[in-house]
Order: structure tokens, then C-alpha cells, then sequence
């Protein structure tokens, strides 16, 4: 059953990216609702579940949090090592990097794979848990497909190559929930994973996405886009119970 709705998922992620291939004459729209998907899906969907699996506190501070931050400055400097490497090449300076885009859509791709591990392992729990999971992860992978396609198109890589991210994103999931039949993920890494991963989506929000929204078009629609892409996130997580 667990595969069953991960194909769903599957379908959902391809009509994520396909939307953002087809609204490209809208570009900064794009990216205004973009920015917002990321956003919620960090601060409502992925801190508190962080939170929950790996709350346990280190020198006075939640590990979740810790890890939070951790991705944040970890995206930051990876951007930014790579930066200095094309620059060394020749690249202008403020030059976008495609190895940027492709590392943070790889790292969608295995926050995707996570998604299949969860929903196989909340089918294991129970009916129940597994069609609130299902619900979750179905919805949600439209703002994942669309956001990979976005990403990795940002950094100036190739259409193919964003084309191919979508489709690693869209199989993910179907490859998690079938694992889950050979192994069970511990609940604190599984958190902890959250957690850094919530942290360099945000930096890519803040400080690449929305910012390039906002260069040439700072609208009010691109603003509005922006709220739309947070409480439609916000609907997806009320909708399936938290």
C-alpha cells in the first residue's frame, strides 16, 4: 500500500515541475511562490517534526535546533567555497554556480527519499498513520517537484539536468517506502536529518530564492505569491493532522 501512494507522490512531484517549466514567462512569480513553499515547508512541516524526533537538549540547547543551524551555515559556506572556486576559474563576480543548484537539489531528492522511509514506516504503524502520512507527503510533493525544477534551473544548469533532478526527486519516494521492508530508520536520526536539512532550505530561500524574486519585479504580486506558496504549506499540514 505504502508503494502504492508513493506513486502517487511520484505524479504529484513530475506535476510540481512540470507547473514551473510552464510558467517561465512569469519568472519572478516563480520564484515569489518558490520562496514561499520553502518557507513553510521549513517552518511548519520540517522544524516541528525536527523538533519532536530529536529534541533532546545539548548544552542547553535542542540538537534539532543545533543541526538547524548547522544547515544553514553549512549551505552558506558550501555556496560560498564555491563561489571562490569559479571566480578562481574566471567566473564574474555574483556569478550563479550550477553546482549550487545541483547540490541543493540533490539534497531534495533525499529529503524525497525520507518522505518514501516515513510513509512506509507510518503504513507499518497502522492504516491510520499511514493514509495521515499519505496525505502529507502527496500534497507536499508538488511544492517539492516544483521547487527542485526551480532550484536547479536558478543556478543557470541546463534543462536537462533540471529535468533530470525532477525525475530523481519523483522516484525517491518510491524507493523509500520500498526499503522500508528491509530496515526501520531510528526516530532521533531521522530528526536530527530534519533539522539540518530544514536549516539549508532556509538559507536558500532567504538568501537566494526570494532575493531574485524580488530583483527585477519587487510587485506586490510577487509578494502575495510569496504568502500564497507559506499558507498553502500551512493548509497541507492542517490537513493532515500536524
Amino acid at each position: 500500500m505504502a508503494v502504492v501512494v508513493a506513486l502517487g507522490a511520484f505524479l504529484m512531484t513530475l506535476f510540481g515541475g512540470w507547473t514551473a517549466q510552464r510558467v517561465t514567462d512569469r519568472r519572478h512569480l516563480v520564484l515569489g511562490l518558490a520562496g514561499g513553499l520553502m518557507l513553510g515547508v521549513v517552518g511548519l512541516d520540517l522544524l516541528p517534526e525536527a523538533m519532536e524526533a530529536a529534541g533532546t537538549d545539548v548544552f542547553g540547547v535542542p540538537q534539532a535546533l543545533l543541526l538547524f543551524v548547522g544547515g544553514f551555515l553549512f549551505a552558506h559556506v558550501v555556496e560560498r567555497l564555491l563561489a571562490v572556486r569559479s571566480a578562481a576559474h574566471g567566473a564574474e563576480a555574483g556569478e550563479r554556480v550550477p553546482q549550487v543548484g545541483l547540490t541543493a537539489a540533490a539534497a531534495m531528492v533525499l529529503h524525497s527519499l525520507m518522505d518514501g522511509v516515513a510513509l512506509g514506516a507510518a503504513f507499518q504503524v497502522g492504516g491510520g498513520m499511514g493514509a495521515t502520512v499519505a496525505l502529507a507527503v502527496i500534497t507536499h510533493d508538488f511544492a517539492d517537484g516544483f521547487n527542485t525544477y526551480t532550484i536547479t534551473s536558478l543556478y543557470g544548469n541546463a534543462r536537462r539536468r533540471a529535468v533530470a533532478m525532477l525525475v530523481a526527486d519523483a522516484v525517491a519516494p518510491l524507493v523509500g517506502a520500498a526499503s522500508t521492508v528491509l530496515f526501520t530508520l531510528p526516530e532521533e536520526l531521522l530528526g536530527s536529518y530534519l533539522g539540518f536539512f530544514g536549516g539549508a532550505l532556509l538559507y536558500l530561500a532567504a538568501a537566494e530564492i526570494l532575493p531574485e524574486a524580488h530583483h527585477e519585479h519587487p510587485a506586490r504580486t510577487t509578494l502575495l505569491c510569496t504568502v500564497a506558496g507559506v499558507a498553502f504549506i500551512w493548509l497541507v499540514v492542517g490537513l493532515s493532522g500536524g
